[in-house]
């Protein structure tokens, strides 16, 4: 109708006599515009007609770039528009964030955050706000971390591995992959829970932080199953316990930290998408809407498993509650640790 509006007023400019008070070239400008507008319009309302762009915080290989590859290959299947990975590693995801921040809100760049967004705005001053300069799209998955440990030490379960440490106060060393993110953090506040006191070490890196475990450089690692399973099997690392409700289908051996004795204990990494907070909200929530969709395939949810993620969608209310509560959950732990962020 609108398109049978604009062609036909058009054509009844094209074919009347120009007002006196208007030059004929202004008057062809008008007629021009009339026959273009109902074009705009149709391109305004094509969501998406180009490329989508995914800021990712850490380098290529981790589980971030893998979740973000598997959901980002349905999306471009389903809207026929290619979605790629933009890697920004650094500053414990600050560098990506703020380049999110810096980007056109017209819905072709989102960013790609697991719980170090949450924690960031604890451990150091940031370059944007942490509330206003985002819009929450969707939570797209969960992941339990575990605590895995050096076969050197002389304990087969948790219970047995805290009374061990507890007569090593100082002397056991935990790795991570950065200072600040969720397996420093992990290690914190399993101290404060288990009456521990034990050093962290930071690595760039998940896999280096994994060879020092190995090679006894450090005792104790919290970190994400899919980077270890191999080793463990191997009887390189040992498996303690692992965060959550349920036990590990491809380590059923290992038992929960509430089985092993440490209900309190929990250490979830999640990820989810993020978008510049002018983004349009009808974007927003289509794109939302698309993520819940697809997280809810069967073939994509076999995917995530493979890679110890279970797909699970919050919509951009329910994720922005996520976050704050997250916030909330470890600004205590930060607080007694006195960590710092120095960028």
């Amino acid at each position: 109708m609108k398109r049978f509006f604009y062609l036909n007023v058009g054509k009844i400019l094209a074919q009347s006599k120009p007002p006196v008070f208007l030059s004929r070239v202004f008057y062809a400008l008008m007629v021009a515009l009339w026959a273009i507008a109902p074009l705009a319009t149709q391109a305004q309302s094509a969501y998406p007609n180009k490329p989508i762009r995914i800021i990712i915080g850490y380098a290529p290989g981790a589980s971030s770039d893998n979740v973000a590859r598997i959901y980002g290959q349905k999306l471009s299947e389903s809207w026929g528009q290619p979605v790629v990975n933009d890697f920004k590693p650094g500053g414990n995801t600050i560098i990506a964030a703020e380049a999110l921040v810096r980007s056109a809100p017209d819905g072709y760049t989102f960013l790609l955050v697991l719980n170090t967004h949450a924690i960031n705005p604890l451990l150091t001053t940031l370059p944007y706000d942490p509330v206003k300069d985002f819009a929450p799209v969707a939570l797209l998955g969960v992941s339990e971390y575990m605590l895995a440990i050096n076969p050197s030490i002389p304990a087969k379960d948790l219970k047995s591995f805290i009374a061990f440490a507890r007569t090593k106060p100082g002397q056991l060393n935990y790795s991570s992959s950065g200072a600040g993110g969720l397996g420093h953090l992990s290690g914190e506040l399993f101290n404060q829970i288990a009456g521990l006191k034990t050093q962290h070490i930071a690595f760039k890196g998940g896999a280096p932080s994994v060879v020092a475990l190995i090679s006894g450089e450090v005792q104790m690692c919290f970190i994400h199953p899919i980077n270890v399973l191999s080793q463990i099997k191997a009887g390189k690392l040992r498996a303690m316990a692992i965060s959550g409700a349920h036990r590990l289908l491809s380590l059923p051996e290992m038992p929960t930290f509430a089985e092993a004795g440490l209900a309190q204990f929990s250490s979830t990494n999640w990820f989810g998408i993020l978008a510049p907070s002018a983004t349009p909200k009808s974007i927003i929530n289509a794109v939302s809407s698309e993520l819940a969709r697809i997280g809810g395939l069967p073939e994509l949810k076999e995917k995530l498993a493979i890679q110890g993620v279970d797909s699970s969608h919050l919509d951009p209310e329910r994720f922005a509650a996520l976050i704050k509560t997250e916030t909330e959950k470890f600004a205590a732990v930060v607080k007694k640790a006195h960590i710092q962020l120095v960028n």
